[in-house]
């Protein structure tokens, strides 16, 4: 491990990520496994975004969040995974202290964007059906760029202000990250300055941003749910239901991970549990958002399928 010294005080210049070291010699395997997966969940987000924007029916806010969305999920895996990738095949696991920043800033600030990007389209899905009167005069593009705009720059404002904080600590050794990725629990966990204040911050940060969307998308979906209940026809009933549980896993999935891994006081217990956790939410979760949000909707189907079928006549021609 390089170290620069700085008066009397050692400061570390890179830092180890552990990985997974009780399935290190499954490396290849695991390789192939999280490669599949990431090109899984980079195509399935990737046809999301394309058929979003090729067919026109489909230029609605609804979908529009979910193109976000899956923009998102690309790259937040994309900030991950690669590494990952390289721990598994090559067994390297340095990381420089600067990449080591730019990875845990690009995580929490995406995971952060992410999670108020989940309340906002709860808001929309209340909108369409509770207020499907109002719904296009109040949630059109101005609307929608509006919320977007916001989800970004607020996750941006609160994430910059914790990662400078976390930056400045000391780092004197050790430089092993018990994570196989940079994330913010364990390099406040590795410094050698006083993290009281630090753990705080992040500890109130993260039970405000995962509260704040919980409480928003509960009560957008109470109402959907009283909503449904009241539905003339079981058939109607059905549908509606259909399309809130697949969207209520993804939630349940995204909220319980985060909620194991950020919203605890002290950043010190449980750090290896927490990898599986993250695993879930890093590799899991965006494997499944393609599936469970879009592609078993029917205008989805219907816009792939003429799409191919557009796409096999130009061939043919």
């Amino acid at each position: 491990c390089m170290h620069m010294e700085m008066g009397n005080e050692t400061t570390v210049q890179d830092f180890t990520l552990e990985g997974f070291p009780a399935f290190q010699h499954l490396g290849k395997i695991l390789f192939l496994v999280h490669l599949l997966a990431y090109l899984a969940s980079i195509t399935g987000n990737a046809v999301i975004i394309t058929i979003t924007c090729a067919d026109s029916r489909l230029q609605t806010p609804m979908y529009f969040f979910l193109s976000i969305f899956s923009f998102f999920e690309c790259c937040f895996i994309s900030a991950v995974i690669p590494k990952l990738l390289v721990i598994f095949l090559l067994g390297r696991q340095t990381i420089s202290f600067f990449a080591c920043f730019i990875q845990a800033f690009v995580c929490v600030y995406l995971g952060t964007a992410g999670f108020f990007l989940i309340a906002v389209m709860s808001v929309d899905r209340y909108m369409a059906i509770c207020k499907p009167l109002h719904y296009p005069t109040i949630m059109n593009l101005k609307t929608f760029f509006l919320l977007v705009t916001a989800c970004f720059t607020l996750a941006f404002t609160l994430m910059t202000g914790l990662i400078v904080k976390v930056s400045q600590l000391s780092f004197c050794g050790p430089n092993v990250i018990p994570h196989f990725f940079c994330d913010i629990g364990p390099l406040i966990h590795l410094s050698c300055s006083n993290t009281r204040s630090v753990e705080m911050l992040a500890f109130v940060l993260a039970l405000c941003i995962i509260l704040t969307s919980l409480f928003i998308t509960i009560i957008a979906y109470s109402n959907i749910v009283v909503t449904i209940v009241r539905l003339p026809s079981a058939r109607e009933r059905q549908k509606a239901f259909s399309t809130c549980s697949s969207h209520l896993i993804v939630l349940s999935l995204m909220y319980g991970s985060c909620v194991f891994i950020y919203v605890k006081p002290k950043q010190t217990n449980r750090l290896d549990s927490n990898k599986e956790a993250a695993l879930v939410n890093t590799v899991v979760t965006p494997l499944l958002n393609p599936v469970i949000y879009t592609l078993r909707n029917k205008q989805v189907h219907q816009a792939l399928r003429e799409k191919m079928f557009r796409m096999k006549i130009s061939r043919q021609k």
